[in-house]
């Protein structure tokens, strides 16, 4: 019951978002909220397996890019499926990744595991680079609608409200799974892992749902990237911007709850589209970096570990 109410209490704030963006009449709000709303739901999405689980993803940027160019199939093989399909489909893909990926890693711990996730998304992106048929090293271009579907206006509104939803949902989920049992066993593997197992704790079963999870959300999110920016290359799929962002989001908010990584990607993800804006998009990843470097010194539990101590 409670999970319902704060699926509606979402779906209200998500609603009231899209009336007041909608009230500011301008196009470029939409551009910039899309990416602060595909943020929130990659930095939750990492966060049910890095956050809630302990086990840090460095592949981010594969699970995503994985999402995206299932939508660059879908949308050659068939280009009239509606956008929530492909991006169902891009969930499914990258969750089923994650699995193998998890069977094949999670027996690994701290920095080994680390490093195979980068590793994967490195392969990943070595296939997705010589496959010619979603464009290859030379990219795809994708011709994005010029209405929404939904509500009129133009395609990026809808675009908008789709990763709202998805937002929402992920949040949902993220908040659900920390009020659960299955949350208590990710807690659990996090704190002591050998503890756990030893006192019956299935470890590796618990290991693999929150890997197929996150990768799931991970790859819904970068599902509907190619209607976006209307082209995509492995270079920008897979771009280490991706994972940089989605590690510090968390830690700037707060791993551990599903607040945190909302704080943390609002945070970032507007200051990092008012720096494209004012100064250089290139200069934004580096402030990404001094900020998560000060946060890690001065307050290493985020935000809401500061005003909770």
């Amino acid at each position: 019951m409670q999970n319902a109410r704060f699926l509606l209490l979402a779906l209200v704030v998500a609603a009231l978002t899209f009336g007041f963006v909608k009230q500011i009449n301008n196009a470029y709000v939409f551009f910039a909220g899309y990416v602060v709303l595909q943020y929130i739901a990659l930095a939750t999405a990492w966060n049910i397996l890095g956050g809630y689980t302990g086990y840090v993803n460095f592949g981010t940027a594969g699970f995503f890019a994985l999402g995206a160019y299932t939508t660059v199939m879908l949308h050659k093989i068939m280009p009239l499926l509606p956008l929530p399909a492909m991006m169902l489909a891009g969930g499914l893909v990258s969750g089923v990744i994650g699995l193998a990926m998890g069977y094949l890693t999670l027996r690994l711990r701290g920095a080994f595991f680390s490093i195979a996730t980068l590793a994967m998304a490195i392969v990943a992106q070595t296939l997705i680079t010589n496959w010619d048929f979603v464009g290859g090293s030379r990219g795809a271009y994708i011709i994005r609608p010029t209405h929404s579907p939904i509500l009129g206006g133009d395609y990026i509104q809808y675009l908008f409200i789709v990763m709202l939803i998805l937002a929402a949902a992920s949040v949902t989920v993220a908040r659900a799974i920390e009020h659960s049992r299955l949350g208590y066993g990710f807690s659990a593997i996090r704190d002591d892992e050998l503890a756990a197992e030893a006192s019956g704790v299935p470890t590796l079963r618990l290991k693999l749902i929150a890997t197929v999870l996150s990768g799931g959300l991970m790859g819904m999110a970068g599902a509907p990237l190619p209607y976006y920016v209307t082209y995509i290359d492995p270079a920008s799929g897979f771009s280490l911007s991706y994972a940089v962002n989605t590690i510090a989001m968390p830690l700037i908010g707060g791993m551990g709850s599903w607040a945190g990584p909302v704080i943390g990607a609002i945070l970032i993800a507007v200051m990092e589209q008012i720096a494209v804006v004012t100064i250089s998009s290139a200069l934004s990843l580096l402030l990404v970096g001094l900020l998560l470097v000060a946060f890690v010194v001065a307050a290493p539990r985020g935000i809401l570990g500061w005003f909770g101590r």
